[in-house]
């Protein structure tokens, strides 16, 4: 699987889904579009299906997917969440990234 959930981001997934009451077997899944000031930028959503086009995996009691087609843009990247008082949020930890934005919330590859 070329991304990780840390145990940290996974507790963060476990209370979205609790809070909205999401179906059981519900995914978080990991991707990229195209868009930012850098190119590339990520999505994180919830989603009910997976296919074959995918790739599955549990990370501490939550299940994640990926579009095999986001491996070269994702691989070894480790999703994590920040909570500070200058932000809270998913970040992402990704050793491909060549160069990001400012704000952080784009990059090359």
């Amino acid at each position: 699987m070329p991304v990780t959930l840390s145990e940290t981001a996974a507790r963060q997934v476990k209370r979205i889904l609790t809070e909205q009451n999401l179906p059981e077997g519900t995914v978080l899944r990991v991707g990229v579009q195209g868009g930012g000031c850098s190119g590339f930028s990520y999505s994180l959503n919830f989603d009910t299906e997976t296919s074959e086009r995918d790739r599955v995996a549990d990370y501490h009691g939550v299940r994640l997917a990926i579009e095999k087609k986001f491996d070269p843009y994702l691989d070894g990247t480790i999703v994590d969440y920040h909570d500070g008082l200058d932000k809270s949020g998913f970040v992402f930890n990704n050793p491909n990234v060549v160069k990001s934005c400012g704000c952080g919330s784009s990059f090359q590859v």
